[in-house]
């Protein structure tokens, strides 16, 4: 059962109406679900969406921001809580912390930072639950290629691209939530590479 999600997304205005209108549906569709979003605590871009879209259906919504970002006022001030932290490394902790499984949408620097960061704490068996990329406009296809090199070259082990899973559309991520592999601490054990 999905109880809880953390969403990776991005505070930009000036990014294509697809994504923003894609961020808003994610939303809607989390709140009609009755599924808690938590996610970084902003107002504008695809983050500000994601928490009007939720928040229009009824939907209960929790940020997390750094305080220096709160004080530029970058902050949503009408959903459920927002919670206000000292860094983005504990908001990043914060954020994924007992969820269901984590949501990347396209977004900049930060977001892939985030979603990379879940990635790694995967392989390491630390995050067990799903992590899904919403591809929209083959937006993550660079990032999907360099994962996949980098099993290929042997930085990753073959079995951690079962880490993830890749959406074209808003409306396929709670089936591949559902449809993940699931994962486990033990995955740590192949982490390293070693020769046999």
């Amino acid at each position: 059962m999905i109880n809880r999600v953390c969403v990776f997304c991005a505070s930009s205005d000036l990014s294509d109406r697809i994504y923003l209108d894609a961020a808003y549906k994610l939303g809607e569709t989390l709140a009609e679900n009755s599924i808690e979003i938590i996610y970084g605590g902003g107002s504008a871009g695809c983050m500000g969406m994601l928490a009007n879209g939720a928040l229009a259906k009824g939907g209960k919504v929790f940020g997390v921001i750094p305080k220096f970002m709160y004080d530029l006022e970058w902050g949503h001030e009408s959903i459920t809580e927002l919670k206000i932290v000292e860094s983005l490394s504990e908001r990043k902790e914060m954020m994924i912390k007992e969820t269901d499984a984590a949501i990347a949408l396209p977004g900049g620097s930060g977001t892939l930072e985030e979603l990379f960061e879940t990635i790694t704490l995967k392989r390491l068996g630390v995050y067990l639950s799903p992590i899904i990329m919403v591809n929209i406009k083959n937006f993550f296809n660079p990032c999907i290629q360099l994962l996949e090199d980098a099993v290929k070259e042997k930085f990753m082990d073959e079995r951690n691209m079962l880490m993830w899973k890749v959406v074209s559309e808003v409306n396929e991520v709670l089936p591949a939530i559902t449809n993940s592999s699931s994962w486990f601490s033990e995955a740590r054990n192949f982490a390293t590479l070693r020769k046999k």
